[in-house]
């Protein structure tokens, strides 16, 4: 991996860059470098599992998700109690060690993975300083789970790439896999090894999250204006109470929800920051519109609604978390939300409705479709209640005089909504067409 520039990215440490005072012989204290840290190696574990806080847990599962050798991970966590790790070197997108084997000379044993990029570090770091909470909880050596999403610091399979001296072609090797165990440790105690593993030391990330947050200070002390207030005195002593002063302004959007912890049979942080957040939006859109946004939805439209709203489509870790949770409270599967997410995107509610609800439809646009559709040279479409077809294209006509591109593998019948809604049937089947970069339609 190429690592940023202008960062030292050598894999051991001398002992020195940790800030020591003058030398006897009046040398000059070195600057603490905060891009290489050096941890002494840590003392053998008797527990059983390496990690408590949840970040150190997702580091593990990103290790045991990818390795290939269940046989070689179980002899990395016997290398990992035993003490066989020695001093672990942290810099932006390494960890490296000496780990101790069969033989008397360690190997030089390394991790690597992703550093983040410059936007990518933006957002995280606009997401932290957006919320005082999130500034406090990092100062405490916590991570809301929230704040770790907003830009994918996490590892997520695949994301560590491990490498070894040694002669076993294992992926990972025994020796990377106990150096990952340890490096769960690390995490558990510091959060900001995390952070510098993406690319920014602890000092860096305060220092701007302190700027932000002044910043921030001082425009809303700026814009703040004094509500009017009536002393009470005055209000008894005229024995009858004024009207009402006129309601608060409405602010320009909704507030934030608290930041809330992980606890031990308490509900999923991340569900309740979605609900919080929801919740908010909603009560916003209410006041302001007399409206409310979702009445009338039913308990599945509602889900399908939540996960459409938070992109990803249940790739990252958190959307797949949030796929997972809605699909097993509504009874369905997460492929089935994801199938619902992808028509609700398309369209809506009517469009969900239409992925959902075959029906018959009353002569004239339907009947009409199969010509039309024949004169621009697509011919094959059969009919079938509200659907023309070919084996691995479909129209379907909705309720509300639109049509609806989707696609299936050939012959396989798993219908997937694709492209953009339209009166007419060809500009339906047009945008289908465009947007898989298919050629022709009578497969």
């Amino acid at each position: 991996m190429t690592p940023p520039p202008g960062r030292r990215t050598g894999p051991y440490s001398t002992g020195r860059h940790h800030g020591s005072p003058a030398s006897r012989h009046g040398s000059p204290a070195l600057r603490h470098d905060d891009r290489r840290r050096t941890f002494p190696a840590l003392e053998p574990r008797t527990g059983r599992e390496f990690a408590s806080s949840w970040w150190g847990n997702a580091w593990v599962r990103a290790l045991e998700d990818t390795a290939l050798d269940l046989a070689r991970l179980a002899r990395g966590r016997t290398y990992a109690r035993g003490g066989h790790v020695d001093a672990i070197t942290v810099t932006p997108g390494r960890v490296t060690a000496y780990v101790h084997g069969s033989r008397a000379r360690p190997y030089r044993t390394e991790i690597r993975l992703r550093t983040l990029s410059d936007e990518d570090w933006q957002d995280f770091l606009a997401a932290a300083a957006d919320r005082p909470e999130h500034i406090a909880a990092l100062l405490d050596k916590d991570v809301p789970q929230a704040l770790a999403t907003a830009a994918e610091l996490l590892p997520t399979p695949g994301d560590l790439v491990p490498d070894c001296s040694c002669p076993d072609d294992g992926y990972p090797c025994k020796h990377a896999a106990a150096l990952c165990y340890q490096t769960a440790r690390l995490l558990d105690r510091d959060p900001f090894v995390l952070f510098l593993m993406r690319g920014m030391g602890e000092r860096d990330i305060l220092a701007e999250l302190s700027h932000r947050n002044a910043t921030r200070s001082a425009s809303e002390r700026t814009a703040a204006a004094p509500l009017p207030t009536v002393p009470a005195h005055e209000v008894l002593a005229r024995g009858r109470l004024p009207a009402l002063p006129p309601p608060f302004p409405l602010p320009g959007q909704p507030g934030r929800p608290p930041v809330y912890p992980e606890a031990t049979g308490a509900p999923d942080p991340i569900a309740l920051d979605l609900l919080a957040g929801e919740a908010a939006s909603r009560a916003h859109t209410l006041l302001s519109s007399g409206a409310d946004p979702i009445a009338g939805l039913s308990v599945w439209q509602d889900a399908v609604r939540l996960a459409a709203a938070h992109p990803g489509s249940g790739l990252t870790a958190s959307t797949r978390a949030l796929y997972r949770d809605l699909a097993a409270a509504t009874g369905r599967t997460p492929t089935d939300l994801a199938r619902a997410v992808a028509a609700w995107r398309q369209g809506g509610r009517p469009a969900l409705d239409v992925l959902e609800e075959p029906w018959d439809p009353p002569a004239g646009p339907f009947d009409r479709a199969r010509p039309a559709l024949a004169a621009a040279d697509f011919p094959h479409f059969r009919p079938r209640r509200n659907r023309l077809s070919t084996s691995a294209l479909q129209l379907r006509f909705g309720r509300d005089g639109l049509w609806y591109g989707y696609e299936s593998d050939t012959d396989r019948e798993d219908w997937w909504p694709r492209g953009t809604p339209d009166k007419d049937p060809v500009g339906a089947l047009t945008a289908l067409l465009a947007h898989e970069g298919h050629t022709r339609a009578d497969g």
